[in-house]
């Protein structure tokens, strides 16, 4: 899992990963949540090897977290194609999309230490 320090670094990583899907963790040392999720993120980095993880320390990269506008910790913002991931699945998102005309882009991130809801985010996103 790679620690991203500040938006040069950040934009690189989702460039760098291309159709990738990229799951970004913000989060602190401090925070007990934060804690508890760690180890459960980290293996699923080693199990989806063609996802890329990363972490963003609040307290180092203060200016990141306010860019992506991180609110509370830890929270989990999915990206693919340098793009934030749409809120809908891929077949919501076409059936919305035909009928509206428009495609509405709601982002999809969460805050909590759920590592199931993750792991099922990660599932349909791959």
């Amino acid at each position: 899992m790679q620690c991203i320090k500040d938006e040069n670094e950040f934009k690189t990583l989702l460039k760098s990963a291309g159709c990738k899907l990229v799951v970004v963790e913000f989060s602190a040392k401090w925070c007990g949540p934060c804690k508890k999720i760690c180890p459960l993120v980290h293996a699923m980095s080693l199990h989806y090897q063609n996802v890329v993880f990363a972490n963003v320390d609040v307290d180092d990269s203060r200016d990141l977290a306010h860019t992506c506008n991180v609110r509370v910790i830890p929270t989990f913002q999915l990206f693919k194609q340098t793009k934030k991931v749409n809120l809908f699945t891929r077949i919501k998102r076409a059936i919305c999309c035909y009928r509206s005309g428009v495609e509405r882009k709601p982002i999809f991130e969460f805050c909590g230490a759920d590592a199931s809801k993750l792991e099922t985010k990660i599932q349909e996103l791959m």
